[in-house]
């Protein structure tokens, strides 16, 4: 799973653990791609890279309750 799961309850995922779980099922995609697709299609994630580039980190938040 490309979802990282923190001591402290925080999920994360890379964009390149995105895109190495998606080359496991024959996916091809770039850093690019996968991160315009999270930006597009997942509300729930923030971005909180801490480096500029396409190697990015999302956090997964739940926006009910305002934690994650």
């Amino acid at each position: 799973a490309s979802i990282q799961i923190a001591a402290n309850g925080r999920r994360t995922v890379t964009t390149e653990d995105f895109v190495a779980a998606l080359a496991q099922v024959n996916y091809d995609w770039s850093l690019a791609e996968a991160n315009r697709w999270i930006e597009h299609y997942q509300s729930t994630f923030k971005d909180v890279s801490t480096e500029e580039g396409e190697r990015r980190t999302f956090l997964l938040f739940n926006p009910n309750n305002g934690g994650f």
